[in-house]
């Protein structure tokens, strides 16, 4: 993969290891955890948020998605995989349940509404 990925940056510090920003990325996609909540041990979550926005947006994830699917028996390209999502066994996030809402008055003895 190493050919795939970007060189260090014209202006600014160094990248970190890039095999530690992928560990970062595929943790945080495994576990569906917030980004905020990245352990240390992949540096720090900004950094691996925005190098993984960076290479969404300039094709580097698609290169490497592409160059994995390479059959090594064959070298042919296997077929993108298809993914169903069963909303019942996503959790939703807490905002997305709308905002609290007060609870219903009590109703008058006879139902009136």
């Amino acid at each position: 993969m190493e050919p795939l990925m970007p060189g260090n940056p014209v202006q600014g510090h160094q990248w970190n290891d890039h095999r530690r920003t992928i560990n970062g990325i595929l943790w945080k996609v495994r576990t569906g955890a917030p980004w905020r909540g990245l352990p240390e041990r992949y540096g720090n979550w900004k950094s691996v948020y925005d190098r993984h926005h960076r290479w969404s947006a300039d094709g580097t994830r698609a290169r490497i998605a592409e160059a994995l699917r390479i059959d090594a028996d064959t070298g042919e390209t296997l077929a993108a995989p298809t993914v169903g999502v069963d909303s019942s066994s996503v959790r939703a996030h807490q905002h997305a349940a709308g905002a609290p809402h007060e609870p219903p008055a009590e109703q008058s003895a006879k139902g009136a509404r």
